[in-house]
């Protein structure tokens, strides 16, 4: 493959489905089954579960991948815990699906009488994930931490499990990121790649309702939040995450979270009105904001807070701060592709700068990845440690790629599609260079040229309101 300065290819057209040449007319019957096939529905069970979900509370952990062993382990603790009045974390992250997730479980603990806190990291002095310092200043504050339960986070947190442990803190880690190569000593892990964090913690939340008889929370048992997790996470709405969206859709339009209706009322969105752009393009940006420059805790209150004065506080707050970031980001992204546009590049797309924000270069990755259909990564250069933050096309597995070089990191994680970790910055010129090869000797032109994926042609004969 030709070096050349990046732009984006065109698309390739990619017609998936064809009518096969018959006598019989064509029926609206055939078109739907096309587009369902289209999607990976062909035998008349996927068609039936794709129209028609199944209820999350009706989701076996089996079909979830989820450890029954690891399920019954994790409530067998938490019970301990209230037996000998511990303390417990519950320890998220600080983005919409990790936020959500973490409401979902203190809610669920508080409910059932656990002394328990949630927790959620500064992203620019903690980072992201369980912190053994972090763990170290929980403890030293309060003595009687025996517990912490991780939504969202610590399937890759070897060190910091160990920090405390050797604390006498016990660790259940609930995490739907990928395994690193050895798994973090923690007395549970709870994990699957099948749905979300906010997913997860909600059937762990679930299970631990049923089997210790608890009440729900004051606000229900948090459906919304799970789908605001799903949808905010981009994943897939197919199977069990589909569940999860649709019925946590329904969920979300008849709200009785203060929060959550100041959100929709300051965005001038109409309770009922409620679906997954929504979610994506309003809810969870602001969400999403304070975590990126501030401290994500004002968020979880939000979804939390129980006075409507307060909740209209904080959403106003939320909508600041969003603005402020959509200011920052505009202005990473102009200057990201000023450097794109200047280079040559075989591979992925790299770029480094100290004056970027380390709150918004994930969805300036996304931004370089829409504008040059390349795999990207985006550091915000620092003196000694540089953030970086990943986003991929399909058919490159970015996190997979970036550990074949882990030597050069200091921690991170992520999805085939979208990762973040850090680096020391006097490596980063090295890891730069060994990325783009890496990257470079696994894109082919096949890889690098974006589908229009086009469901089927059809005659204008079909094209009427019953197809509609």
């Amino acid at each position: 493959m030709n070096t050349q300065r990046a732009k984006k290819p065109e698309k390739q057209w990619e017609v998936i489905g064809a009518f096969k040449k018959a006598k019989k007319k064509i029926t609206l019957k055939d078109i739907v089954k096309i587009l369902l096939a289209n999607r990976g529905l062909k035998n008349p069970k996927a068609r039936d579960e794709f129209l028609n979900p199944v209820h999350p509370k009706d989701l076996s952990l089996q079909d979830l991948k989820i450890s029954s062993q690891a399920i019954n382990q994790g409530i067998e603790r938490i019970k301990k815990a209230l037996k000998k009045k511990e303390k417990v974390i519950v320890y998220g992250d600080y983005d919409a699906d990790g936020i959500a997730g973490t409401a979902i479980i203190w809610e669920t603990l508080d409910a059932l009488g656990l002394e328990a806190l949630p927790y959620i990291p500064e992203r620019f002095s903690e980072g992201y994930g369980l912190n053994p310092e972090t763990i170290k200043s929980l403890k030293e504050k309060d003595p009687k931490l025996g517990l912490i339960i991780t939504v969202d986070n610590g399937i890759v947190a070897d060190q910091a499990v160990k920090v405390a442990k050797e604390l006498g803190i016990d660790v259940i880690i609930t995490d739907h990121h990928q395994k690193g190569k050895t798994l973090p000593s923690a007395d549970v892990i709870i994990h699957t790649t099948e749905i979300s964090g906010a997913a997860l913690a909600w059937i762990f939340a679930r299970e631990i309702r049923q089997k210790l008889k608890v009440k729900k929370p004051i606000f229900g048992d948090g459906l919304e939040l799970a789908a605001i997790g799903t949808v905010a996470d981009q994943l897939p709405l197919l199977g069990s995450n589909r569940s999860f969206a649709k019925y946590g859709l329904t969920a979300l339009n008849q709200t009785q979270r203060p929060g959550l209706k100041a959100l929709l009322r300051n965005a001038g969105i109409k309770e009922g009105n409620v679906g997954t752009y929504t979610i994506n393009f309003i809810l969870a940006p602001r969400i999403n904001a304070t975590g990126r420059l501030e401290h994500a805790i004002d968020s979880l209150r939000l979804l939390c807070i129980r006075g409507h004065r307060e909740a209209q506080r904080l959403a106003l707050h939320l909508n600041q701060v969003n603005l402020r970031r959509q200011r920052i980001v505009d202005e990473v992204i102009l200057h990201a592709q000023k450097q794109v546009e200047r280079q040559v590049f075989k591979g992925a797309v790299l770029v480094a700068h100290e004056s970027y924000h380390e709150g918004v270069i994930g969805l300036v990755a996304a931004k370089l990845v829409e504008r040059f259909y390349r795999p990207a990564i985006v550091f915000a250069k620092g003196e000694t440690f540089s953030k970086a933050s990943a986003r991929s096309i399909p058919g490159f597995n970015i996190i997979e790629a970036i550990r074949k070089l882990e030597s050069f990191l200091e921690g991170g994680g992520g999805h085939p599609m979208a990762a973040g970790f850090t680096i020391k910055t006097e490596k980063l010129d090295e890891f730069t260079k060994r990325f783009e090869e890496l990257s470079h000797s696994l894109l082919n032109k096949k890889v690098l040229t974006p589908k229009l994926r086009v469901d089927l042609e059809l005659p204008f004969s079909l094209l009427n309101q019953e197809l509609v």
